[in-house]
């Protein structure tokens, strides 16, 4: 297939946000949704994007992510916005889980002027971000290190979380499907993020648009298993009716 001018602008929306209503598409691109539909269906036929009800997104594997390096960059605005947010609403002297990921990251870097936080974490680069703060007390969790993002996971992670009851964890997440379902790609990490979201008081998830109707092939949880979702613009169908049905309170960072 050749696509045509607007259906590579098409394209290029969807590489900047991974995942898009049929609605939006049209706004973007300024035409009809029958006429995004219809450019929807010839590109899922070559394979570009794929289909979903009401919107498409990029074809992602489902059994591995993309670099870490491509992952810092990738929507850095959107997940700086999604941490400030999120930032806004920790209080000081409070005590956080903050889990792998570059959101986590960001998040990390939104809290530097907080005051009295007690943060423990298996992620080294928040550790790097944190520790030198004044106002943060950082205990880093012991176990294998992973080379490509200095994430910390394994059985010993597992276990030196499970001993701390914390006011607040802070996750991300790889993909959220059109059931629900939390997904995530190493199965070593989503043990350490089931551990982490079993050892906290609440549990906050923050995730940018492209994440839903994300696919993987490991299973972290579902939307029940959080008090608070953090992104970055309304969730597309059928996510507003799946967050309410699990009393998912949903903030949109702006």
């Amino acid at each position: 297939m050749n696509p045509n001018p607007r259906q590579i602008q098409l394209l290029k929306i969807l590489h900047g946000t991974g995942a898009c209503s049929l609605e939006t598409l049209a706004h973007e691109l300024g035409v009809t949704v029958q006429t995004v539909r219809r450019d929807v269906q010839r590109l899922a036929e070559a394979h570009l994007l794929v289909r979903f009800h009401g919107g498409a997104r990029l074809p992602n594997s489902t059994i591995e992510n993309i670099a870490y390096q491509q992952r810092a960059q990738l929507n850095a605005g959107r997940k700086e916005r999604i941490a400030q947010a999120i930032a806004r609403e920790i209080p000081n002297d409070c005590s956080l889980i903050i889990n792998i990921g570059t959101t986590a990251e960001a998040i990390a870097r939104a809290l530097i002027h907080h005051t009295g936080l007690r943060v423990i974490t298996n992620n080294m680069n928040v550790a790097y971000t944190l520790g030198p703060e004044p106002g943060c007390e950082i205990i880093l969790a012991g176990g294998s290190v992973r080379s490509r993002d200095y994430g910390i996971v394994g059985e010993a992670t597992v276990e030196f979380i499970r001993q701390f009851r914390v006011d607040v964890a802070l996750i991300g997440i790889s993909g959220i499907e059109e059931d629900g379902t939390l997904r995530d790609y190493d199965f070593r990490e989503i043990k350490v993020a089931q551990a982490i979201m079993q050892s906290a008081r609440a549990v906050w998830l923050a995730a940018d648009a492209s994440k839903f109707h994300r696919p993987a092939m490991v299973r972290l949880g579902e939307l029940a298993d959080i008090d608070r979702l953090f992104t970055d613009a309304q969730p597309p169908a059928p996510f507003p009716d799946l967050l309410e049905a699990a009393g998912v309170d949903c903030m949109i960072a702006s």
